[in-house]
């Protein structure tokens, strides 16, 4: 176990380098400031600390689910799942050591207990089957359908539903699973997708990435749309709904724009997406942040066109 900590470590290690330094000196403090401010806001509310613990969990596993590693261990190594308890119950010390300090001794032990269970989910798994036919559906949907599929995401959209649905005299219900279907939708195009997947976009790449945001909003706003009715008539008000679409429609648009701004690099992808997620969270608790998050906007815009172009075929 110990040899596969330090490999592990050493892997980080490697991939913040590959990363560069100027690139943790611009994200660095955005992600830690939007974690800090998270903390600050569900740490001290006595329901909010319980929030803390299932969205380590979800973090995880998000991460071990896309782990191409697992095959291997398991056939070098077929006890690895109590390695990979070891080390998600580390990668968990940080989230229970911020709730620790705001005295939530409760909240902290479950975090550290549910991280360790993450390890035991199977990885996601790619089906492909000969007797589905070719549809337009199917080939536009591709994130959808797939990530609906290996991440069970219809049964989150339904949980979150009927959650915001029960308590929906409270504003604040109904808007907190808004927020959380905004960021599970929008994790589905985390991952880039194949080489192969971007030969339409060859001959018009400013065309093709329209099509692509545009779908995205429209799945998006299908799913999000009952959520929205609940705050329209629940105490938020349409303002308040209006609003948190506005939200969730810029922050799901830039995320889909940085998944082809630094393709094929799935962890400057990742990071960029947590940084845009960092500055949405951070958009309400200074005038600063709108600024930058505007400035992101037109930067990714730029950056995923440019991107694009570099595989265009006259």
């Amino acid at each position: 176990m110990t040899a596969y900590l330090l490999l592990r470590l050493r892997v980080l290690g490697r991939l913040l380098a590959e990363l560069g330094w100027w690139r943790m000196v611009l994200l660095g403090p955005m992600l830690l400031l939007a974690l800090a401010r998270t903390f600050v806001v569900l740490a001290p509310h006595p329901a909010g600390q319980w929030v803390v613990p299932p969205l380590v969990v979800l973090l995880l596993l998000s991460q071990h689910r896309r782990r191409s590693d697992l095959p291997f261990l398991h056939l070098a190594a077929p006890s690895f799942r109590w390695w990979l308890a070891a080390e998600y119950a580390l990668w968990s010390l940080p989230a229970a050591g911020a709730l620790l300090g705001f005295g939530r001794v409760g909240a902290s032990l479950l975090t550290v207990g549910l991280a360790p269970f993450c390890a035991w989910v199977p990885a996601a798994q790619i089906h492909t089957s000969s007797r589905h036919r070719r549809s337009l559906l199917r080939s536009e949907a591709l994130e959808l359908i797939s990530g609906f599929r290996q991440t069970g995401a219809w049964l989150w959209w339904l949980a979150l539903l009927g959650t915001a649905l029960w308590w929906q005299q409270y504003s604040v219900a109904p808007a907190v699973a808004f927020g959380i279907w905004t960021v599970l939708f929008a994790s589905l195009y985390g991952t880039p997708e194949p080489w192969e997947l971007l030969l339409p976009a060859l001959r018009q790449p400013s065309a093709w990435l329209r099509r692509r945001v545009g779908l995205a909003l429209l799945y998006f706003s299908l799913t999000a749309a009952p959520f929205a009715w609940l705050l329209s008539s629940g105490p938020a008000g349409p303002d308040g709904a209006v609003l948190l679409m506005l939200w969730g429609t810029a922050l799901l648009t830039m995320v889909v724009l940085a998944r082809y701004a630094f393709y094929p690099s799935a962890l400057l992808v990742r990071l960029t997406q947590g940084a845009v997620l960092a500055l949405s969270v951070l958009a309400a608790g200074h005038p600063v942040y709108p600024a930058l998050l505007a400035v992101a906007f037109f930067g990714l815009i730029w950056k995923s066109r440019q991107r694009l172009s570099t595989f265009r075929h006259d």
